[in-house]
């Protein structure tokens, strides 16, 4: 199973918006995360099931993967807004994947989204990775098996390098 960690794109400054979960994407952010959206699309990607942080600017982003036909629609789901739980992402997970599907893509926040690619990969955190706004990390899970420290990284990619 493959699985898309996707960095939120380009959002106003923090402190521009009296509450943080209401910090939308800025002109440059949309732009750049329509043009990430686009070269995945023409790659032949797309997503079974998107998962999205309820940030604002998270939900923007996951509209426009919708948007550029990557998953028919997307699901907020709690645990991927700033310091969520990665055992509640497990727990989902382990349901979904009982139902069959491949392709798993999720919008959130540094650090977490590189830091539970981490987990997944080495089973442990080093805090060496980072993830752009707007990058994707890809990461191979097994079927069956705990995904901690048995995963394969197979995508680590600024925007830049997509666009």
């Amino acid at each position: 199973m493959q699985i898309y960690f996707i960095r939120h794109g380009i959002a106003a400054d923090r402190g521009s918006y009296g509450e943080d979960e209401q910090r939308p994407l800025i002109p440059k952010g949309i732009h750049k995360t329509q043009q990430v959206a686009q070269r995945l699309s023409q790659l032949g990607i797309s997503f079974d099931t998107l998962l999205t942080s309820p940030l604002m600017r998270a939900v923007q982003t996951a509209d426009i993967f919708c948007q550029a036909n990557l998953a028919a629609d997307y699901h907020i789901f709690q645990p991927l807004a700033p310091a969520g739980n990665i055992q509640a992402w497990l727990d989902w997970l382990t349901n979904w994947r009982g139902l069959g599907h491949d392709t798993l893509a999720l919008v959130g926040h540094e650090p977490d989204l590189s830091q539970w690619c981490q987990q997944l990969v080495q089973g442990s955190i080093d805090d060496r990775w980072i993830l752009k706004k707007a990058g994707i990390i890809g990461v191979t899970v097994p079927r069956t098996a705990n995904p901690i420290g048995q995963s394969q990284l197979f995508w680590l990619a600024p925007p830049r390098l997509m666009l």
